[in-house]
């Protein structure tokens, strides 16, 4: 029987590769835009717990440390091309405290 493939990522603290179920996304969703084409509403970044939510995706270990890694080195900031405000890192980090 032919052995499936393990889709790995990296993570954006400690830019390891690690299989993807072992990871947290955190993702950039869509902006929002009108008929004409004008952004009406910027897309948010939120915790996907469950992979499946539509938009960027970047991948963090589910430990704290990691985050604060990617934090610190504007990892977040640069594949999202936005910048991401103080209260959303500690909304991300009580989100995965919870989720442990």
């Amino acid at each position: 029987m032919k052995q499936r493939k393990i889709p790995m990522r990296k993570c954006m603290g400690c830019n390891e590769m690690k299989e993807k179920k072992e990871l947290v996304r955190v993702v950039k969703e869509p902006d929002i835009m009108d008929e004409n084409g004008a952004v009406t509403q910027k897309g948010t970044v939120n915790l996907d717990l469950t992979g499946k939510k539509s938009g960027r995706g970047a991948y963090v270990c589910s430990n704290i440390e990691c985050l604060q890694k990617a934090r610190k080195a504007r990892r977040l900031e640069r594949v999202f091309a936005m910048q991401i405000p103080t209260e959303l890192y500690e909304k991300l980090e009580s989100e995965l405290t919870n989720d442990e």
